[in-house]
C-alpha cells in the first residue's frame, strides 16, 4: 500500500460517523471472552531467539576451545596461529552443521534429548573434519591431541547443558504464550475448512488460531467452521486486534476473489500484522520461491509488519542509547528551560498529554509546561495558535524552538512509548478544520503501524506545527506512511541529523 494511497481519498469507501459505530452489531461472546483474557505483551521472534542461540553457542564454543588452548598448549609450546586459526574456523563449521540439520527451529529448543544425538553427530563431524585436514597436510605432530580431546569432551558438555537450560526456558515462555504466533482466519466455508485442519496438524505447534472473521451472512460462513468459532467481521477484527495481540491473519479466500480480497486489505492494512493468503485452495500453482510456509502450508505474502525480528532489536538498541546519550546532553537546557517555566508563570513544570501510540493505543507523553496552568488542554482539544492568549512568554518561545518536547526523552529512554524517529504522536481527539484526522485521510491510522517518534518524516520536510487545514495532515500522513515503508536505521539516523537544522523552520509552530 502506497503512501500516496493513503492521501487520495477518491474512491473511498464512506467513513462511518459516531451513530453508524455504535449502531454496529456487538461482537459475539467468543470475540469478546478472548480479548478479556488475552495478554497484550508482544512475543518473543523465533528468528532472533534462535539467531541469539547461534551467538551464545559460537562464543560459548570457541571460549572453551580457547581456555583449554590457554591452560594447557600457551604454557608448554607457546601461542601459535594455527590454533587461534583454527578454533574460529571450527567453531563457525559446528554452528552451520547445526543449522544444516534443523537444531536451531523452535521445535529443537522444545527437544534437546530427542536432538541430542544430532547434536553430537554435528560436533563430531566438525573434530573429524579437522583429523581428515591434519593427516591430508601433515599437520597432526604440530596440534596438540589432548586439546582436541578436551576441547571435544569440552564442546558436547557446554552444548548439551545449554541445550537443557534452553528447553526448560523456552518450555517456560511457551506456557505464557510469548512464542505462539497468534493467527485468525479470514473468510470461512468449505474454502476455510481444509485450510485450518492443515494448519491445525502442524509439528511445530507455534501457531495459535483464534478463530474466523468473515463479513458474509451467516448461510454462507457457519459459525464454527473445523472446531474454530467464527468471532466476526472485518470491522471487529480491526477492533480486536487493537485490545489483543495478533501475529499473522490469514486469507483463506481464492485469489479469484480479488474484488473482496482488496476491499479488506483496505481496511486491515493500517494494522502492523503480517497478513498472508493461503495458497492451499488454491488451483494456481507458482514456482516455489513465490511461497513462503507456515509449516507446510503455502502462503503469498501480501503485507509484512514494517518492523520485524531483528530490525526491532536495532531500533530498541538505537533508541536506548543514543536516547540515553540525547539525554544526558539535554540535561544542561532541560534544566535551565524548568526554571525558566516555573520563574514565568505558577503551575508544575511538566505535564502529560495523551496521545495515540503504536497500534493506536493511547499513550502518555511528557511535554514542558508551555502554557498558563488554569488554561492546560490535556486532551489537545484545540490547537495552538498564532498569538494563542493560553500560551505563556516562555511557551511561546519554548514551542517555537521544539524545546518543549524535550521531555519526551523520558517518554523514550524509560517508559518505551516513544521512539527517538518516527510519526509524530498526534491527540486523541486532534482535527483539522474541525473534521477529525481519520476522516480527512482514508487510512489515516496506518501511520501507527510502528511506534510514534519525537521527530521524523514529516517533520524534517516543513510539516510540523499547526495541521489547520486538511491539506496540512493528509501531507504529513504522507510522509509517515514513507517512513514506514522505507525505515531503516540509516534513514533514522539521516532524520536525528537533519532535525536540529529543520527546527530553524519555525513557521508553523506556534
Amino acid at each position: 500500500m502506497s503512501a500516496s494511497a493513503a492521501g487520495d481519498t477518491k474512491g473511498a469507501p464512506p467513513v462511518e460517523d459516531h451513530a453508524e459505530r455504535k449502531s454496529r452489531a456487538q461482537p459475539s461472546p467468543a470475540l469478546a471472552e478472548i480479548a478479556s483474557n488475552s495478554r497484550p505483551e508482544r512475543a518473543y521472534s523465533p528468528i532472533v531467539l534462535s539467531g541469539s542461540m547461534r551467538l551464545v553457542e559460537l562464543l560459548m564454543l570457541l571460549a572453551a576451545g580457547m581456555l583449554i588452548h590457554e591452560l594447557y598448549v600457551a604454557p608448554q609450546w607457546g601461542r601459535s596461529l594455527g590454533y587461534y586459526l583454527a578454533m574460529p574456523a571450527m567453531a563457525l563449521t559446528a554452528i552451520a552443521a547445526m543449522q544444516s540439520l534443523g537444531l536451531y527451529a523452535t521445535t529443537s529448543l522444545r527437544a534437546p534429548l530427542r536432538d541430542g544425538p544430532r547434536i553430537a553427530a554435528a560436533w563430531s563431524f566438525v573434530f573429524i573434519v579437522a583429523l581428515v585436514v591434519l593427516f591430508f597436510f601433515r599437520l597432526d605432530e604440530s596440534v596438540s591431541r589432548v586439546w582436541l580431546l578436551g576441547w571435544y569432551v569440552a564442546g558436547l558438555a557446554l552444548l548439551a547443558g545449554e541445550r537443557l537450560a534452553l528447553s526448560a526456558i523456552v518450555r517456560s515462555l511457551s506456557r505464557q504464550g510469548k512464542l505462539d504466533r497468534r493467527a485468525v482466519i479470514v473468510g470461512g466455508g468449505a474454502l476455510a475448512e481444509p485450510v485450518l485442519r492443515a494448519l491445525a496438524t502442524q509439528d511445530d505447534g507455534d501457531l495459535l488460531i483464534l478463530g474466523l472473521f468473515d463479513d458474509r451472512a451467516n448461510e454462507r460462513s457457519p459459525d464454527v467452521v473445523a472446531g474454530y468459532p467464527k468471532l466476526g467481521n472485518i470491522d471487529d477484527l480491526i477492533e480486536f486486534a487493537r485490545h489483543t495481540r495478533i501475529d499473522v491473519i490469514i486469507f483463506a479466500l481464492p485469489i479469484s476473489a480479488e474484488a473482496r480480497i482488496l476491499q479488506m486489505l483496505r481496511k486491515l492494512w493500517v494494522l502492523p500484522i503480517d497478513i498472508r493468503l493461503a495458497a492451499h485452495a488454491n488451483k494456481l500453482r507458482f514456482s516455489p520461491r513465490s511461497y513462503s510456509y507456515i509449516g507446510s502450508v503455502p502462503v503469498i505474502d501480501v503485507l509484512d509488519k514494517p518492523i520485524a525480528d531483528w530490525d526491532v532489536v536495532v531500533k530498541f538498541v538505537f533508541d536506548k542509547v543514543v536516547g540515553a546519550i540525547c539525554l544526558i546532553l539535554a540535561a544542561p537546557m532541560m534544566a535551565l528551560v524548568a526554571l525558566a517555566v516555573k520563574l514565568d508563570s505558577p503551575g508544575p513544570i511538566l505535564f502529560k498529554q495523551r496521545r495515540h501510540g503504536f497500534n493506536n493505543e493511547c499513550i502518555e507523553v511528557y511535554k514542558f509546561r508551555s502554557m498558563y496552568a488554569d488554561r492546560l488542554d490535556h486532551g489537545a482539544v484545540k490547537q495552538v495558535t498564532r498569538n494563542d492568549p493560553r500560551v505563556t512568554r516562555v511557551g511561546r518561545f519554548i514551542r517555537k524552538t521544539s524545546l518543549d518536547e524535550l521531555p519526551q526523552l523520558f517518554n523514550v529512554v524509560f517508559k518505551g512509548n516513544l521512539s527517538l524517529v518516527g510519526p509524530r504522536p498526534h491527540a486523541i481527539v486532534a482535527r483539522a478544520a474541525d473534521i477529525s484526522y481519520e476522516e480527512v485521510v482514508d487510512g489515516y491510522f496506518a501511520r501507527h503501524r510502528v511506534k510514534p517518534g519525537i521527530t521524523g518524516w514529516a517533520q524534517i520536510n516543513g510539516w510540523r506545527g499547526e495541521t489547520d487545514t486538511p491539506e496540512k495532515i493528509q501531507k504529513r500522513v504522507e510522509c509517515d506512511l514513507y517512513y514506514i515503508e522505507n525505515w531503516s536505521i540509516l534513514l533514522d539516523i539521516y532524520i536525528l541529523a537533519v532535525t536540529p537544522f529543520a527546527l530553524i523552520k519555525s513557521e508553523n509552530a506556534y
